[in-house]
This record gives C-alpha cells, structure tokens and sequence, in this order.
C-alpha cells in the first residue's frame, strides 16, 4: 500500500488585523466562530510583530483586514499576517480585503444597499444616478434590482483652458421631480457627489440621496456632505467610521452578513459568485 488514508476534518479559524478589529468579531458572531488570539504590535523602529497564541497547522485560515489609513501600514501587517500563517502550517490561506491585485472572489454589496433603499423610499419615484459616464455599467445593474427604473449619468466636459480638470455640467436622463440615486463604490473626499447633487437639484430633482460601498471619507468629505444638499448617504461598514464623521445624514449597514457567508462557501470548497446569483 503506497498511502495513509487518515480521518480528514477542515478547522476554520479567522483572524483579524489591527485595522478595524469590530468587522471581524462581527463576522465572527455569523459564523459562530471568535477570531484566534493573537500578539501585534510594532517595535519603536515601526518593525510590525505577529504570533499567534493557538496552533494554526493545518487550519483553513481567513484573514480579515480593513485598508483604512495608514493604508501601507495595514497592508504589511496583512502580509506579516500571512506569512505568520504559512510558518505555522495553515493548510489554506484566504485574505479578505477592501480590494487587491490578483486572483480573487469579487463581493457585492449592491443587495444589502440596494435592499435598504428600496424598503426606505418604497413608493417614491427614483432615478438611479452614475456619477459619470464611467459608473454607467453599475448603475445599469442597480436599475435592474431596484425594477427597471430610470437611469441617469452626469456628464463631464474639460475646460480646454484649464488642463487635467474635469467639469461635471448637465445631467443626462430623467431626474425632475425624482428621487435621485447616486451610486458609487467608495466615497473618498464627496467633491464629486456633492457637485453630482448640485446639478441634480438644478435639474429638477426632488431629492438626492447616495449609496456607495466605502466610506474612505477622507478631509474635508465630512464637511462637503454636511453643508450639501443630500439627505441621505448609506454606506457599509467595511471600513471603521470615527465618531467626529458620524453625520446624522450617514447610514452604515453591517456588511458582515454577505462576508460571513462568502467565508463559509469558501470553507466549504462552494461558490462565492452563487451569492449574487452568478455575477461576476
């Protein structure tokens, strides 16, 4: 006999990075399982230290690390966090991020976002808005959730007079007496959305609200939403959102639920792209 044929059982263990450590004890709480003990920290020359206080051999391992600022600081800590994994044995090794370059399981959070908005302004007339021409493919999809309703983009010309700026000036599609729907995948300074609301208000619309994934809310996108005229920016929680950035008019959804699940298809040796219905 060439071979042991052993009594194989898969083990799941998660771990979270120091970025935003309330995201993997969430997903953890869907999942049923509490992220492993683990000791980080940097030495005073900024050298960044990973041990792992349980036996990660032959674990299924995920990774779970939010790209917040400083962005280059946690993304090290990711690798320093893996490699601690592939010197302890982990059988396989899974990252969950924000975004990353190579092979990986794209989710969306266009249902959880897509499923408040129409529950909240079930009844109203909407447009959905691609803050440019570059978002239309999105916000095609988002007219197709949310029934088939109007579809809009804001369209930029260059000021030849003025080079590498671009000038958001009309809005093409139906907007007037509309609720409008600008969405987006992140939300860095707001200047775009807020000069997007600007025209749609000018257009004729009745209202404008936002939906985007992150919320990067770099300064000064706090105060541009704050004065603008937008009621309403819904966001998810893949990125820690302070207290001082916390504006009444910013709803944040728990994207724990859909990153637990994808989690568990993966585990499982299952299908990520099942959970939006085969997009990809």
């Amino acid at each position: 006999m060439g071979s042991i044929i052993g009594e194989s059982k898969k083990s799941l263990m998660l771990f979270s990075g120091r970025a935003f450590p309330e995201l993997a004890e969430e997903i953890g709480e869907f999942l049923g399982v509490a992220p492993t003990p683990t000791d980080a920290y940097q030495f005073a020359n900024g050298e960044i230290f990973v041990r792992y206080k349980e036996s990660v051999r032959g674990s299924d391992a995920f990774v779970v690390q939010s790209m917040c600022q400083p962005v280059n600081q946690w993304l090290m800590e990711s690798m320093i966090m893996v490699d601690a994994l592939k010197r302890g044995s982990a059988k396989r090794i899974t990252v969950v991020l924000r975004f990353f370059d190579g092979p990986v399981d794209h989710l969306f959070a266009m249902d959880a976002l897509a499923g408040y908005v129409q529950e909240r302004y079930a009844g109203r007339p909407l447009t959905v808005v691609a803050p440019d021409s570059g978002r239309v493919r999105v916000a095609e999809r988002w007219t197709d959730r949310l029934g088939g309703c109007p579809l809009a983009f804001i369209h930029k010309t260059r000021d030849p007079l003025k080079p590498n700026q671009v000038v958001a000036n009309r809005v093409v599609g139906e907007v007037e007496g509309r609720v409008a729907l600008i969405v987006d995948d992140m939300i860095d300074t707001g200047s775009t959305i807020a000069r997007a609301a600007e025209i749609l208000f000018d257009s004729g619309a009745a209202d404008v609200i936002v939906a985007a994934t992150h919320a990067l809310l770099s300064d000064p996108a706090t105060e541009r939403l704050k004065n603008s005229r937008i009621s309403e920016v819904v966001v998810t929680n893949t990125l820690p959102l302070p207290p001082e950035k916390r504006l009444d008019k910013i709803t944040v959804l728990s994207i724990s639920p859909l990153i637990a699940r994808a989690i568990r298809e993966v585990f499982d040796d299952g299908s990520v792209t099942t959970l939006f219905g085969g997009l990809s």
